[in-house]
């Protein structure tokens, strides 16, 4: 029931849907100088969301830093970053893959020894595909040995990943030195979520970073369609944030 009402809550929380209340809310709306506040109100909301100064400043804000160097036993992949292609019926990346690829230039340098994939299938009407097995195939194919791969298959979110990665690790190495890799916006999550499930120093490598350090003129005052996903990824991510520590 959970699972299903956070995706209930994801369309919830997107700006979009607030400035669609608002906007529909003025329109219906007979009383003209309470149809011209919602009006403005639209337009600020807009405004304000649509803003990729905004997005991109508190996005940069928000996002972890690089770890200092250092070798780890195990790197964790938090799944999201690829489906299947219906096409060909092989894997698809999607943009937050520069988690895996970021997880094999670490394993090449020697900074992770096993890449740990954990990724099962998050979505509601088809779950028989799970990413993780993809992801295997995948790292075979371009020559991986199996002796570098651990994986599951079960994990349909943050809190599943980290019960079921720390179990599988405990198995392997009981003491092993754990790097987990995932979105730069998604690390302040991860580690409330992860340090519950195990006592052993967590290290966490922030990839696809959604902030930014430098703008154009018209970052300032042009609106941007791709400031709201940034919003979206954002709110959600404050939201888990919110609840994961009310819940420790």
């Amino acid at each position: 029931m959970f699972f299903i009402l956070s995706k209930v809550l994801l369309f919830l929380i997107k700006p979009l849907f607030w400035i669609t209340i608002l906007l529909v809310a003025a329109m219906l709306t007979k009383k003209q100088p309470r149809r011209r506040k919602l009006f403005i109100a639209t337009l600020l909301v807009f405004l304000f969301f649509s803003n990729a100064f905004i997005a991109g400043k508190i996005a940069n804000w928000y996002e972890a830093d690089y770890p200092l160097e250092q070798k780890h036993d195990v790197g964790i992949v938090l799944g999201g970053f690829s489906g299947i292609n219906e096409r060909t019926h092989q894997i698809s990346f999607n943009w937050a893959s520069d988690r895996l690829f970021q997880a094999l230039a670490l394993y090449k340098k020697g900074e992770i020894n096993k890449i740990l994939l954990s990724g099962g299938n998050a979505s509601l009407l088809n779950n028989k595909i799970k990413e993780a097995d993809l992801v295997v195939d995948y790292l075979k194919l371009i020559g991986i040995p199996d002796s570098a791969i651990l994986f599951e298959n079960q994990s349909r979110n943050t809190i599943e990943n980290a019960k079921n990665s720390i179990a599988l690790i405990k198995k392997y190495k009981a003491d092993a030195k754990i790097l987990v890799i995932t979105s730069a916006w998604h690390i302040p999550r991860a580690k409330t979520i992860f340090e519950k499930q195990s006592k052993n120093k967590i290290d966490y490598y922030p990839t696809n970073f959604i902030g930014r350090n430098s703008f154009s003129i018209g970052d300032f005052i042009i609106p941007d369609l791709g400031a709201f996903g940034t919003w979206e990824l954002l709110i959600k991510e404050w939201i888990g944030l919110a609840v994961d520590r009310i819940r420790s």
